[in-house]
């Protein structure tokens, strides 16, 4: 006798696996009239049809933990971090000192290299490389910057390069034409 759609039928009304459905050998007659949902659940009653229980791991036991590769814990090396907390802390330090006036454009990128490159271990050992930098170097920056900022002739020598600049740009102009006009006879 083929049971697979009364099967199949019991799975459903029962909200179970089919494999989990075991009919009684006694009853298969029964079981094959019954053709409603109904009729299954009164065989599922009276004891006809019969739910094998669940194959697993109880919850009640406690699974036994395996040391595999993934749940070894060991020391992280924690250079990576120690890397990033003191180069931000010197590019901020290194970023003052630009803002104030006391590192020029082109020291401020060597030093930053030289911060990406791990050179310095600490804030007060960078502190001490830019105090034994060339002092004649940073003297001549700031006094660069005071004669920027008092001498007036400053404004003057850049207006005179604009206009050298435009003279030279008009001469090359005109140049340029000439050359067409004799070009186009």
């Amino acid at each position: 006798m083929n049971l697979k759609t009364k099967k199949q039928l019991a799975a459903k009304t029962l909200g179970v696996g089919k494999r989990r459905i075991i009919f009684n050998q006694d009853n298969l007659a029964d079981i094959k009239e019954a053709i409603t949902k109904q009729d299954i659940k009164t065989l599922y009653d009276e004891g006809m049809i019969l739910i094998k229980p669940v194959k697993g791991r109880k919850k009640i036991m406690k699974r036994k933990t395996k040391k595999g590769p993934g749940k070894i814990k060991l020391k992280i090396n924690n250079r990576k971090q120690e890397y990033v907390k003191l180069t931000r802390k010197l590019r901020k330090y290194l970023k003052e000192l630009k803002n104030r006036g006391d590192v020029d454009r082109e020291l401020y990128y060597n030093l930053r290299t030289k911060i990406k490159m791990r050179t310095f271990k600490s804030r007060a050992q960078f502190k001490e490389y830019i105090d034994n930098l060339d002092k004649d170097k940073i003297s001549s920056i700031k006094e660069k910057k005071s004669i920027k900022q008092i001498d007036p002739k400053n404004k003057e020598i850049k207006s005179k390069t604009k206009r050298q600049f435009s003279d030279s740009k008009k001469s090359e102009h005109t140049i340029f034409k000439a050359k067409k006009s004799k070009n186009s006879k």
